[in-house]
C-alpha cells in the first residue's frame, strides 16, 4: 500500500537553477506546484510569459522580499505576500528584492484535469543539449511524449533537434512536421536553429519551415 503521505523541504528539492520540482518530486497529479528561489538580490524568480497553458496562478513569497510585474504593473511582495494572475494572457515576471527569496507557485485550468506541462521536461532536456548529452535528451523527450499526449509541439521540435544532431535525418524531419502542426509559431525558430543546421540542407526542410 502507497504511503498515505509526503514530507520533503522546497530547500531539499531545489536544483542548482533554483527550481525545486515539487509537483513531479512528490508525485502530484492533480495540481502544478513548484517553487523557485534566487540566491541573489536582482536576481529572476520568474522569468516574464504569459500562460498559454490557460492555467491561472498563484504566487506565494514564502521568504525574503520579490518585486512582481503584471501587465506592466509593479508588486512590492514582502514575504507572505500572494499575488494571484487569473488572466493567463497577463504578461507577468518577478524579481528578487533580498538574497534567498523563494516563490512558491500553483496553477491549474479551471475546470479541466491536470496535466503535467512540456517546460517541466525541458529544464532537464535544455542543459543535455548544452552539454552535447543528445542521446539522453532524446530518451527523456521520447519518454515525455507518452505523458504528453496533447501541447506536445515543443517536446516534438526538441525530439527532431537532437535527432538532428545525431545525424538521423528522417527522424527529425517527420517530428519536425509533426511539431509545426501543432506549433506554427515554431518555423520562424526551426530557420534559425543551430540544431537543425544538418538537416537545413534536405528540400523537405524547406517545405516544411516555408
Amino acid at each position: 500500500m502507497p504511503p498515505s503521505y509526503k514530507t520533503a523541504t522546497i530547500a531539499d528539492l531545489e536544483r542548482t537553477d533554483g527550481w525545486s520540482p515539487i509537483r513531479r518530486e512528490l508525485g502530484i497529479e492533480a495540481f502544478g506546484v513548484n517553487a523557485w528561489t534566487a540566491p541573489e538580490a536582482g536576481g529572476r524568480l520568474i522569468a516574464e510569459h504569459d500562460e498559454d497553458s490557460g492555467h491561472e496562478e498563484l504566487y506565494v513569497v514564502v521568504s525574503g522580499h520579490a518585486t512582481f510585474s503584471v501587465n506592466g504593473e509593479e508588486i512590492d511582495a514582502p514575504a507572505g505576500t500572494l499575488v494571484f494572475v487569473a488572466d493567463p494572457k497577463a504578461k507577468r515576471a518577478a524579481l528578487a528584492v533580498e538574497p534567498g527569496t523563494t516563490v512558491l507557485v500553483v496553477g491549474g485550468k479551471p475546470g479541466e484535469a491536470y496535466r503535467p506541462l512540456p517546460w517541466e521536461v525541458n529544464a532537464d532536456v535544455i542543459p543535455l543539449f548544452e552539454e552535447g548529452r543528445f542521446d539522453e535528451a532524446k530518451r527523456l523527450l521520447v519518454a515525455a511524449l507518452d505523458e504528453h499526449a496533447v501541447d506536445n509541439g515543443i517536446l516534438l521540435y526538441n525530439l527532431a533537434c537532437a535527432e538532428a544532431r545525431l545525424g538521423e535525418r528522417d527522424a527529425a524531419l517527420d517530428h519536425l512536421a509533426t511539431a509545426f502542426a501543432e506549433r506554427d509559431d515554431l518555423r520562424k525558430s526551426a530557420r534559425e536553429d543551430e540544431d537543425l543546421a544538418s538537416i537545413r540542407d534536405d528540400p523537405r526542410f524547406d517545405e516544411l519551415a516555408g
